[in-house]
């Protein structure tokens, strides 16, 4: 009921025509009172009554009562970022809450309910024990179901997959996760090439630049996304592990990656350092983690997704296409943190626990928690 502006609408429209209460009252069989009651909120007609108004006005019943099912992009890129700066500053309750009834209101704009979705998977470590935690994932998959179900676009439909099947595995149902991904959909080949070159045809080569420079990154991106669940594997052979980091690192040199997208490279550089102390290495450990707190604490703020001079053309296509454009998924203060929790929190790390390098790597993130 307190999301009805049908009040503010009735006055509006009836203002705009030149109609008075008792005009309208007439119409529709009723009291200038009862109008009178309906603008200033105090009550609200007769359900049956709302066709006859819209009617009168000639608007919608959505228009009459203020509903909105839909939700521009902008507007989602805004409320996402406002909501990740709440959990930043607000108690996490009060903000789950308010997710919670947005995604209610527009349960049926699935762009919205996706990144609703995605919010909370962003913030769920924040809640406040283990069974609010899953609460709250299994509200998450509820909506990227839905999300691939019932949305249209199939771009949507494939990353609501995706968040869907990471739902399913963080609460220990795997074999779901089996049925809705196999068999990996093996594609013929990049649609890039192709697009760049008619764009080449009709002699705009700018844009078949932008398009190529789209389709290196994201290979690149999706390349640094398996490279982490690959090294977990490779810890029964020490010899295929070093390679394997050895590769990562050539590769992440090539591309400039500490400039480029910094953030994927600090939760690789946790990966590798769990890996050797796995392996029983603590000071290759040591040094991964002296590397990944130099880059935390380094030049990168504010974290924002950037082209660099190789990528000179994704920098609009990061505005344009992106639903949160160039900003990250937390707020700044939560992401800075959560990179001290990374070491201080982690119990793959308790080995260091005694470690002066350790205890200086730590000192040195909390510091960078207070930088701005």
């Amino acid at each position: 009921m307190k999301e009805m502006n049908l009040g503010r609408i009735l006055i509006e429209n009836r203002r705009k025509r030149g109609i008075t209460q008792d005009e309208l009252a007439a119409h529709i069989g009723v009291s200038k009172g009862a109008v009178s009651k309906w603008e200033t909120g105090s009550s609200l007609p007769d359900i049956s009554l709302l066709p006859q108004l819209a009617s009168y006005f000639d608007i919608s019943i959505d228009e009459l009562i203020g509903y909105q099912p839909q939700m521009e992009k902008e507007d989602i890129k805004k409320l996402y970022i406002r909501l990740s700066r709440d959990f930043s500053v607000l108690p996490f309750d009060k903000v789950l809450t308010e997710c919670l009834e947005i995604a209610k209101k527009y349960y049926s704009c699935y762009p919205l309910l996706f990144q609703i979705g995605s919010l909370l998977i962003n913030h769920v470590p924040q809640a406040s024990n283990p069974e609010q935690r899953t609460q709250i994932m299994e509200i998450a998959l509820e909506w990227f179901h839905r999300v691939r179900s019932e949305a249209d676009e199939p771009n949507l439909q494939k990353e609501a997959l995706l968040m869907e099947a990471f739902c399913l595995l963080q609460l220990q149902r795997p074999s779901e996760v089996i049925d809705i991904l196999e068999p990996v959909e093996m594609q013929a080949g990049s649609p890039e090439p192709l697009l760049a070159s008619a764009y080449r045809v009709t002699g705009n080569d700018q844009e078949a630049k932008k398009i190529l420079q789209v389709g290196i990154y994201k290979e690149i991106m999706t390349l640094f996304d398996l490279f982490p669940a690959y090294l977990n594997l490779c810890l029964d052979d020490p010899k295929q592990f070093t390679e394997a980091c050895l590769r990562f690192h050539r590769i992440a040199d090539t591309f400039q990656i500490k400039t480029l997208h910094p953030s994927i490279l600090l939760g690789f550089y946790i990966t590798i350092a769990q890996g050797w102390l796995a392996l029983g290495d603590a000071e290759q450990a040591l040094d991964i983690l002296t590397q990944y707190t130099d880059l935390a604490v380094s030049d990168i703020y504010p974290l924002r997704l950037h082209g660099d001079k190789f990528f000179n053309l994704l920098d609009e296509w990061f505005d344009s296409e992106l639903m949160l454009g160039s900003f990250p998924p937390r707020d700044e203060t939560l992401i800075r943190h959560s990179m001290t929790q990374a070491l201080s929190e982690n119990p793959v790390f308790l080995p260091l626990a005694e470690n002066p390098r350790f205890h200086e790597l730590i000192k040195k993130l909390r510091a960078n928690e207070g930088e701005k």
